[in-house]
């Protein structure tokens, strides 16, 4: 059942929604309700397999987990899939949990620092590895490294070929310090993909003061001038109102500008293009986000090698790019997905190139198409083929589990149209409402909506830009912060 009323309602029943109202819930006196346009489960137990198996990603395109968006990558036409279940995203990633540089936040508001974010990384972890200053333990999430003795075998060629080409090996990629080789920190505890919805929102669900209404999509953010007074939703049965102390929308980087859009809060021209009343203009709605573009290199295995461990178990960092050793091909771990070679992913963490939400005027409520803008800059085009020779050279020197024939050759050379060839994104899409104080900010630094009031946006469409590393831990900490701000 809907309620009529709540002292905040969370809208996105992602990583950061789970996160931001399991933490409200557990404070007295006040009513929350997560709203999730996605099918819910009320238990660990009661949860779909699909969901808790960390070594698949059910983000194929027959998912019944995910809600598929058109895009372009450098012109190409594809689509990508993002979470739409409790959970979101993060009920389907593959449980990767590093966290953001230090760096990376200096391109954020002071008060975002990282010193003054890392206490809220401590908050949200409990990290079975290291008990030192850098790490939490007594938070919701679990957070581990796979054992050197179980290293998958293309982990562990991976991570010896980076060391004996002379990268730095790194024992902890949560703590600040040089970039280097090292395992992945995962959010799975034996073998099951222990995201938010599970580690925080389900031992919240006993509160009194919290309600999960799966299934019910919101329609718009209600306004009364500027100030947020509700929100309109379809739960199925028809359109109903919820009335609202302050709303914050956690629907991710594509359905919260879309949402603040269809409220009236975005550029004025693009709101008279959609045929909404403008509220608030603001230009930086749904444009200039940033996200991981990702080239694959592809590969062969010497012989088989076993699957049914976690996706990634370690990588290699450099100041600009991120190489990925997937640790089975993505036939096997993305079911549906077709992709029957193995890859090595290298990720560009700083790019350059931005990109933008295009929006239907004939049907506001259709899914926008994600223009990246992926390539656009020549730097950006640099960086890539410099990783792609490095992802040869290490191929080359995997010889105990690579077919050394099977390595590209002349790759360290590759044109753009190679590059465009094997282009994928990681989809880490941040950043479409930033945060800020300048005239494109969307947000300020306690993620309150300019211009708007009792009205806030918390997950990765506030981001800066992406960060270095993949978002999940970062706005996992951004969440747990903005539950104390409000």
């Amino acid at each position: 059942m809907i309620p009529a009323r709540a002292d905040i309602v969370v809208v996105g029943g992602g990583s950061a929604g789970c996160t931001l109202a399991a933490t409200l819930a557990g404070r007295p006196g006040r009513t929350v309700v997560l709203l999730e346009s996605g099918p819910g489960y009320a238990s660990t137990g009661t949860a779909p397999p699909e969901l808790l198996d960390a070594s698949r990603l059910p983000v194929g395109p027959e998912s019944r987990w995910t809600a598929q968006y058109p895009v372009l990558l450098a012109g190409r036409p594809g689509t990508i899939a993002r979470g739409r279940v409790l959970g979101g995203s993060g009920a389907v990633n593959g449980g990767y949990f590093v966290r953001g540089r230090p760096g990376d936040f200096d391109a954020w508001p002071p008060s975002w620092s990282f010193d003054h974010v890392l206490p809220y990384f401590r908050l949200i972890e409990h990290d079975s590895d290291f008990g030192d200053e850098w790490h939490g333990a007594a938070g919701p999430v679990p957070v581990s490294r796979t054992p050197w003795s179980r290293l998958h075998a293309v982990a562990r060629a991976f991570h010896d070929a980076a060391v004996a080409a002379g990268h730095l090996p790194v024992e902890d990629l949560n703590a600040p310090g040089p970039v280097g080789v090292g395992r992945v920190p995962l959010n799975i505890a034996n073998g099951v993909r222990m995201g938010p919805a599970l580690s925080s929102l389900m031992p919240a669900l006993a509160s009194p003061n919290l309600t999960v209404c799966s299934g019910t999509r919101a329609r718009r953010v209600v306004m009364s001038g500027a100030e947020a007074v509700g929100v309109e939703v379809d739960g199925g049965d028809g359109v109903a109102f919820i009335e609202a102390g302050s709303v914050v929308l956690c629907a991710g980087a594509v359905e919260s500008p879309r949402l603040l859009l269809l409220s009236g809060i975005g550029p004025a021209d693009e709101l008279a293009t959609l045929g909404v009343a403008p509220v608030v203009d603001l230009p930086g709605v749904g444009t200039g986000f940033t996200d991981h573009p990702e080239v694959a290199v592809p590969y062969r295995y010497r012989s088989d090698l076993p699957l049914g461990t976690a996706v990634l178990e370690t990588v290699l960092h450099t100041d600009e790019l991120e190489l990925r050793p997937y640790t089975a091909p993505f036939a096997d771990s993305v079911p549906g997905s077709g992709a029957a070679v193995p890859v090595l992913g290298v990720v560009l963490t700083r790019p350059r190139s931005r990109g933008r939400l295009i929006f239907d005027a004939r049907d506001p409520y259709a899914a926008p198409l994600l223009d990246y803008g992926y390539l656009d800059d020549p730097r950006d085009r640099a960086a890539l083929r410099h990783g792609v020779a490095t992802a040869v050279h290490l191929l080359a020197a995997m010889d105990g589990v690579v077919d050394p024939h099977s390595v590209p050759t002349g790759a360290a050379d590759v044109d753009d149209e190679w590059l465009a060839a094997h282009l994928g994104t990681s989809q880490h899409l941040s950043g479409s409402c930033r945060m800020g104080s300048d005239d494109s900010a969307v947000v300020d630094d306690r993620c309150r909506v300019h211009g708007a009031e009792r009205l806030f946006v918390a997950d990765t469409s506030v981001f800066p830009q992406v960060p270095s590393r993949g978002p999940h831990a970062t706005v996992v900490m951004l969440a747990r912060r903005v539950a104390d701000a409000l």
